[in-house]
């Protein structure tokens, strides 16, 4: 676990109790800090409470704090020396806000703790990951490049275990963060000595003042480092472009590399690197492990041995000739269309709750696509949509177009769940989309 003694004696506020809101206060009262607790899921607020009971911890005052009504908080902020709020909260309409504005009390994420602490920890570097899509598959992929150069590596952020519940690297260690613009939000001192951004395509605008509002977030990852710390940004999209433009006119022109699109790289050698979004993420990660120094020849090996991700672009198994492919993390038509270009002949599973009412950015792959099972709320809508671009079927649920596309692909062709949008429709999350597809094909 990662604590600081500069947060000994101190008193915080934790809003939302799952795992990286319990590992905070865990970290915290580790630490010797005080902490008052609040989830609106009584469940969560149970188990951090059963795990730390102590003097120092208070979890869920009465009345409690819910994100369901947003009223009623009611501790006075000006106590507690920073409000941690768990990436979910949407501060940009939610009263904590000005509550904490008003009692000048700064809100701030584990990330930011985790900033805070560095310098007790051994010497060590910090690698930062955000984009709109790919951001996972690349903070692994450095991760695993590092690990097969030998160099110590801790996987965090927003993805593996909350980075405060890990241990500490011994020095020359590197903590690889993938930061969604959630995390930004609430991080004003990350000095990443190396940042990468993937690319920004609309996403997640619920919670921004527009699209520019979201672009802005991500471009804080590199408004935070210090010059001389590397900058890695895909220009593959207008939006990066300009963040690209801001390093540079910051003084930085040096520490920036820019990774172009359609850059041709022979990837027949990364079985779990496949297509045009994973050519991005293997030259980003390529950039980032050449400015930490990697040797080459390690780089080629951890390209070679990545094993992937699961839910992204996964191989789930060959059937009678056809693969059967698991890319169920693909949530929005953008982080589809890659898959759509990485395979030929592909029977094409889509559908669950829609993000748009367009399946445009999709359209480059339509070539590819032999048939088209719509699922889910937007089975109706995608079936209409695709009509006069391939065959379709609305299945409606994920068996019955799994069974279906089984029993029309032949050996040679790949049926591909690339949903293009959120699973809760459905399913729990799009972890357990996966998990069903993977037990549909192991069905058959």
């Amino acid at each position: 676990m990662i604590t600081s003694a500069a947060w000994r004696g101190k008193r915080y506020a934790v809003l939302g109790l799952a795992r990286s809101g319990a590992a905070t206060v865990r970290a915290l009262v580790a630490s010797g800090a005080s902490v008052v607790g609040w989830d609106d899921n009584e469940g969560a607020q149970s188990a951090v409470w059963k795990q730390l009971k102590t003097d120092r911890v208070e979890i869920g005052s009465e009345p409690a704090f819910t994100t369901k009504d947003w009223v009623k908080f009611p501790i006075d902020l000006r106590q507690f020396d920073a409000l941690i709020v768990s990436p979910g909260v949407p501060l940009n309409r939610h009263p904590i806000r000005t509550k904490a504005a008003d009692a000048n009390v700064s809100i701030i994420g584990d990330i930011e703790l985790f900033a805070h602490a560095r310098a007790e920890l051994p010497a060590h570097k910090v690698v930062g990951i955000t984009g709109t899509n790919g951001k996972s598959t690349t903070t692994a992929l450095i991760h695993h490049i590092l690990g097969t150069a030998g160099i110590p590596a801790r996987l965090g952020g927003n993805i593996g275990l909350p980075i405060l519940d890990q241990e500490p690297l011994p020095e020359g260690g590197v903590y690889v963060l993938e930061l969604s613009s959630y995390q930004i939000d609430l991080t004003q001192s990350l000095d990443c000595d190396v940042a990468v951004l993937l690319n920004i395509t609309p996403d997640h605008l619920d919670r921004y003042d527009g699209f520019a509002g979201y672009a802005a977030s991500k471009a804080r990852l590199f408004a935070m480092q210090s010059k001389g710390h590397a900058a890695v940004i895909g220009i593959g999209d207008e939006a990066s472009q300009d963040v690209a433009k801001q390093v540079s006119r910051s003084g930085r022109a040096e520490d920036l590399t820019k990774i172009a699109a359609g850059v041709c790289l022979d990837q027949s050698r990364w079985p779990a690197l496949q297509g045009p979004h994973n050519a991005q993420n293997a030259l980003a990660a390529i950039a980032a492990c050449e400015a930490l120094g990697v040797d080459q020849a390690s780089i080629d090996r951890g390209l070679e041995t990545f094993p992937g991700l699961p839910h992204r672009m996964e191989r789930v198994a060959t059937r009678n000739g056809v693969l059967f492919v698991n890319d169920s993390k693909a949530t929005n038509p953008t982080s589809t269309a890659p898959a759509l270009s990485a395979f030929k002949d592909i029977h094409w599973i889509l559908g669950g709750q829609a993000k748009t009412n367009d399946l445009d950015a999709c359209r480059p792959g339509f070539p590819n696509v032999r048939r088209a099972y719509t699922i889910g709320q937007a089975a109706g809508l995608f079936a209409d949509l695709l009509k006069d671009e391939m065959p379709v079927e609305q299945s409606d649920t994920l068996e019955a177009a799994v069974q279906s596309a089984a029993a029309q692909a032949a050996a040679g062709e790949t049926v591909l769940l690339s949903p293009a949008c959120a699973s809760f429709d459905q399913f729990k999350d799009y972890e357990d989309r996966g998990a069903r597809f993977r037990a549909a094909v192991g069905a058959l």
